[in-house]
């Protein structure tokens, strides 16, 4: 989860986050160059008392302020098109959750197993636990095997609602009628809060998205537990 006053992205949780950290701390180095030489260029021209009225144009930094840039762009646009396929990756899911959105809660159905459904509400802050996170815990927490493949199915019911968790490095619509997929891979056991990403109503910041990754043989045995209830 955030921390307040955070500065940085939430530490990640699945590999494709790790590659989005990778791609934002190269990203940022070549912003920090860019900057640094058109500083430099503007303390230059601004303390230098060389002036030459006569100079028109100049082939040479013609050439240099065309081929810099293009090589910059190149250098953000490898790696970023290289994630944009990893994120659209999906083989052979292990699980799929059909993830609905609602106002002002998600609904989620285990695809995979006949009747394994259930809403996850928010819980009201009068009712939190000790050390449970106001507007970020859920009554039902969408419970998922660790270092599985799990594809996840994103719709909604009535407005546009976004399923979005960024310390997995997943952030999905959920547009009526339509149905959308992501997938992630939870590359250790723990406890992932998200929140809907889409302004959709009065209770749009009530509606918060609790991942919790467990090892594979604790997961069979909750799910084994709630088709009993069911």
């Amino acid at each position: 989860m955030a921390f307040p006053s955070q500065l940085g992205f939430q530490d990640a949780a699945s590999p494709v986050m790790e590659e989005l950290l990778h791609f934002h701390d190269h990203a940022l180095m070549i912003v920090f160059m860019i900057s640094t030489l058109v500083l430099y260029f503007i303390i230059a021209l601004v303390t230098s008392s060389l002036t030459n009225k006569f100079i028109l144009d100049s082939q040479e930094v013609e050439i240099m302020w065309t081929v810099l840039p293009a090589i910059i762009l190149i250098l953000i646009a490898l790696p970023s098109l290289r994630i944009l396929y990893l994120m659209d990756e999906i083989n052979d899911p292990h699980l799929t959750i059909k993830a609905m959105g609602h106002q002002w809660y998600w609904s989620y159905e285990y695809t995979d197993y006949e009747s394994l459904e259930f809403d996850s509400y928010m819980i009201p802050t009068q009712d939190l636990a000790p050390g449970q996170f106001r507007l970020l815990e859920a009554d039902h927490r969408m419970i998922t095997p660790v270092e599985s493949p799990i594809r996840v199915l994103v719709s909604a019911e009535d407005v546009l609602h976004s399923w979005a968790v960024p310390s997995l490095g997943v952030k999905m619509d959920a547009v009526p009628g339509r149905l959308n997929q992501t997938a992630f891979i939870t590359s250790r056991p723990g406890v992932f809060y998200g929140q809907c990403s889409e302004i959709c109503g009065a209770n749009h910041s009530f509606m918060p998205i609790v991942v919790e990754a467990v090892p594979l043989q604790q997961f069979e045995d909750w799910s084994t537990l709630m088709l009993q209830d069911a």
